[in-house]
């Protein structure tokens, strides 16, 4: 007895492909292509678990964009979307591949640095300020004003024991 399953197969596979992108649709922010803010709270409690039963530092950045209201009002949204799309790319580009950096909410972004110090967090998160502070987006033919960020820092177990107290941490930290 034998049977052409081709079309069963080709389904199938439709399917796991269909599966894979809405499962790569759930954890990360179209825009930006970071993980959402869902994702970076599920992963800060996981890796808040795992740094205290190992007794390890867990680092946490916080940034915000600043002026981006100026930005949209100045250049008009889809130059906003612009300056966070590329943001995305350089906070993907320039961590571990265990760091987790997260789109938080409309121009904030944390970054989620297993195993790492205060001072280590510190120094990575004036890079990315640093590299921030040399980009110059083109934009509909123009070089849009250069880009500055806010930034907080926190870490455990200084800093909190919970994801709440981290994320209130890193805010205030932001905010002074």
């Amino acid at each position: 007895n034998i049977r052409d399953i081709t079309e069963r197969k080709q389904a199938q596979d439709a399917l796991l492909k269909s599966e894979a992108l809405l499962r790569e649709q759930s954890m990360r922010d179209h825009l930006t292509g970071l993980f959402n803010r869902r994702y970076m709270e599920e992963t800060l409690d996981r890796e808040l678990l795992r740094a205290s039963r190992k007794k390890l530092s867990l680092g946490v950045m916080m940034w915000g964009l600043d002026d981006l209201k100026r930005f949209n009002d100045t250049y008009g949204h889809a130059a906003g979307d612009a300056i966070l799309h590329e943001l995305g790319n350089l906070l993907r580009g320039h961590f571990r591949g265990e760091d987790v950096p997260c789109r938080y909410g409309g121009d904030e972004f944390i970054v989620i640095l297993p195993d790492a110090s205060l001072i280590t967090t510190y120094r990575r998160a004036e890079l990315i300020c640093e590299y921030a502070r040399q980009f110059r987006l083109q934009f509909e033919g123009q070089t849009l004003d250069a880009v500055t960020l806010s930034l907080g820092v926190a870490v455990f177990p200084e800093h909190g024991s919970t994801s709440a107290a981290i994320l209130r941490a890193v805010d205030d930290a932001l905010y002074r």
